[in-house]
């Protein structure tokens, strides 16, 4: 029997009971099957595809047709899981009507059951213009990747006085808008322990300490990403390792010819003499 897929409704009532909301990114169709295998209760098309699968530096050059195609992969991976599809940098700065027309291709194009996009106050109105078009919107606050620039670097967010009031502001902004729920990223755990106080929308983290739930990217949590593993990631296995001496080990046997074996080989149905018969019709090196 397949899973029934979580509502925007059962994430807010498992807020109100204190149970856990696991989300994890993924981005391919095999992913986003073994997840949902696992009751997975939410699963984020990131941007950090950019990252984890397109080898980019950052999350900036990454489009909005590789958002489209990644989300329609992993929808056919995960059709009963909740799915949040991720805003690319340039979808949604330029203007409302930008912002609505690319979060609804999300949903239309992509079946995704919500999005995310990066900002607090600065995407008020941004929010407000989506989820008047209807379209759920997750917001994110705290070390936003797409405009790190702007904060310094990859650097943890709010851990001073002055800092954490703009955050604060800013996720007041985000609820005001109409979000359904929000992430803050690389947050003080006091700073986020207050915020899933002060708001009434499920508060998720990610490097951010205890929350209404937690989301990790995919190739950290399974150690499949080499370039580097964040502070607050939990590695659960080491996909990376395991894949490498998997190639290795093939290689070893065809440098070897251990592969193929026999087992492993479509044998002929005519008898080998028939066969025999027509090879002689050929000459070596002449086709």
């Amino acid at each position: 029997m397949a899973a029934k897929k979580k509502s925007i409704f059962d994430l807010i009532n498992m807020k109100k009971a204190g149970e856990q909301v696991s989300w994890v990114t993924a981005y391919d169709f095999p992913t986003a099957s073994f997840a949902e295998q696992a009751g997975m209760d939410m699963i984020l098309v990131g941007d950090s595809l950019g990252m984890v699968v397109l080898g980019y530096s950052g999350t900036n050059p990454v489009t909005m047709e590789d958002c489209i195609s990644h989300c329609k992969a992993v929808r056919r991976g995960a059709p009963n899981t909740f799915i949040a599809g991720d805003m690319p940098f340039g979808s949604y700065q330029v203007s409302d009507e930008d912002a609505v027309f690319n979060a609804c291709r999300f949903i239309k194009e992509a079946q995704t059951d919500s999005i995310k996009l990066e900002g607090g106050v600065r995407v008020k109105s941004r929010i407000k213009a989506i989820t008047g078009a209807g379209i759920p919107v997750i917001g994110h606050i705290g070390l936003t990747p797409q405009s790190s620039g702007q904060l310094g670097g990859f650097k943890a967010q709010g851990r001073d006085v002055r800092s954490a009031k703009s955050l604060i502001e800013d996720a007041g902004a985000v609820q005001e808008a109409g979000a359904f729920a929000i992430l803050v990223e690389a947050v003080p755990p006091e700073l986020t322990d207050f915020l899933c106080k002060y708001l009434t929308i499920p508060v998720f983290g990610i490097g951010a300490g205890p929350a209404d739930g937690q989301l990790l990217i995919c190739g950290d949590m399974l150690g499949l990403f080499q370039a580097f593993t964040p502070k607050f990631v939990k590695q659960y296995a080491k996909v990376a390792e395991a894949e490498i001496n998997a190639f290795k080990a093939y290689i070893d046997d065809v440098k070897a010819k251990k592969f193929p074996s026999d087992e492993h080989v479509y044998h002929v149905i005519d008898p080998i003499e028939a066969f025999n018969e027509l090879f002689k019709q050929y000459k070596p090196g002449c086709p």
